[in-house]
Formats: structure tokens, C-alpha cells, sequence
């Protein structure tokens, strides 16, 4: 249903993490390895990064594939940054939102991907609506489920929540509402990486020295990716992976296994 990445970490081309690994987000928007829904991730793409000294991304969103983009590969041979999210999607539903419908959404220093479907969208989670104020609702960038889920996790973070609160209480709020919905969350402030495993794969790197990433497969075959488990919360920095169960949402947040990379 989609394939996403966030990274933090040293200065690298946004190629170097995108195109050239031999998995890449890149490949996996026709060949990805563990994606249990849907085969081609067609139906438009974006990444959105972080430049030193400006808190506000930069986006670069299209409605078609990413391989047919010929100015994206140029642009990500030499655009570097510290911080970023990128996303390659297969549309649960064909819609007239284009370019506007692909991740990265965005709002001030945060950048959101979802991968999954709302089940029963859009008649499952339409009671949601109500939690949300008018201005919400008409500035909503695309008109499909994941613009609405953006639209709860945006609306908390702005009344305060922190990010793990924001992205376990939506989580758990549109799964309530909509039993069967895949709700892979992706969120970065560009110093910080938030994610949920609900119902698709999850994965993460951590490098001594260079940084964090997470994404919906691994990039290459280094061993010391590890696999998220399913309702899982993840909060991530430059230096640290974080997990907690959201079956239980109260418990603590607790260390998550790595390995050492081998020297």
C-alpha cells in the first residue's frame, strides 16, 4: 500500500539513501520485498528534507511513478541533508488529488507518511470528523484516508501532545473506529523520528556515528536491521531507538535491541 523512510543522521546526498542502495526506496516502488499489499507503489511519490538552519522542509512531491521522473534522480545526486522523509505510493482508492494525495503531508517543521488503509474508508471513520474544528477539515491537502489521519495527528500535536501521544492516540482512535485498518504512521521533526507498526512491516537501522533510520523495509542487507514488532510505538533520535507496545499504552517506553555494527 505504500513504502516510506525517515532518516537522521550526518549530511548525505538524498540519493544515497532513496536510489542508490540496491533496495531502495527507489527499486521498492516496483520490486519491494515485504510489502504484503498490493505489488507496484505507482501512483505518485515525495520526500521532504531539512536544510541546516531552517526548521521547514522542503518538499518534492509528483502524481507519477518516481522512476519516470528523470529531474528527481539529478535533484538527489546533490541535494544533502541531515533529516528526511520519503514515500512511494500504491493509492487504496484512484482520486483527482494528484501530487497533493502523495507523502510527505506537511505542516511547519513536521513531515508525516502513512502507510496502510483506513478500512471502510470513508464512511468507517466519518464519526472522527467531528473531532476536528472546520479549518481542519477544509485544509486538508488531498481527500483520502491519509490526509484524514494527518489531519488527527496534527490537531493533537497542536493542542499539545507530544508526538508519541499524538500517533498512539490516532492510531488507537481510527483502529477503534475502523477495525481492520493498516495503520503504519511515519512523523519527523527533523531532529526526532515517530512511528507505528499497526498491521504492515517496520524496520529500523541504527549506526554508531552516523545515524537513525526507519522505514517499511531495509534498503540493503546489513545485518543489523532489525524488524519492529506489530502495535508498536517508536521513537527514535540521531543516537536512540525507543519501542513501546501499544496493546498497552501505558507502559514505559523501554530500549530497543541493537547490534553493534562489526567492525
Amino acid at each position: 500500500m505504500c513504502r516510506h523512510v525517515a532518516y537522521l543522521g550526518t549530511a548525505e546526498p538524498l540519493g544515497r539513501l532513496l536510489v542508490e542502495p540496491p533496495h531502495a526506496l527507489y527499486r521498492q516502488s516496483w520490486a519491494p520485498r515485504h510489502q504484503r499489499y498490493g505489488t507496484v507503489n505507482a501512483d505518485g511519490f515525495g520526500v521532504g528534507w531539512y536544510a541546516d538552519g531552517d526548521p521547514v522542509p522542503a518538499r518534492y512531491r509528483r502524481a507519477g511513478p518516481i522512476w519516470a521522473d528523470l529531474s528527481f534522480a539529478d535533484l538527489a545526486r546533490v541535494v544533502r541533508s541531515r533529516a528526511l522523509l520519503g514515500a512511494v505510493r500504491d493509492a487504496t482508492l484512484s482520486g483527482a488529488d494528484a501530487e497533493a494525495a502523495a507523502a510527505p503531508f506537511a505542516a511547519g517543521t513536521w513531515l508525516f507518511s502513512h502507510n496502510g488503509a483506513v478500512a471502510g474508508w470513508p464512511g468507517s471513520p466519518a464519526p472522527l470528523a467531528r473531532t476536528l474544528s472546520a479549518e481542519d477539515l477544509l485544509s486538508l491537502e488531498a481527500r483520502n484516508d491519509s490526509a484524514f489521519v494527518w489531519a488527527l495527528v496534527l490537531a493533537r500535536l497542536r493542542g499539545g501532545y507530544d508526538p508519541g501521544e499524538a500517533m498512539a492516540d490516532t492510531v488507537l482512535e481510527v483502529a477503534a473506529a475502523a477495525p481492520g485498518s493498516r495503520l503504519n504512521l511515519l512523523l519527523t521533526d527533523g531532529e526526532t523520528i515517530t512511528a507505528t507498526a499497526w498491521g504492515d512491516a517496520l524496520h529500523y537501522l541504527w549506526t554508531p556515528g552516523r545515524g537513525t533510520v526507519v522505514a517499511s523495509e531495509p534498503y540493503d542487507d546489513d545485518p543489523h536491521w532489525q524488524q519492529v514488532p506489530d502495535r508498536t510505538l517508536l521513537a527514535a533520535t540521531r543516537t536512540d531507538v525507543l519501542l513501546t507496545p501499544l496493546k498497552e499504552p501505558s507502559d514505559a517506553l523501554t530500549p530497543a535491541p541493537r547490534k553493534e555494527p562489526s567492525s
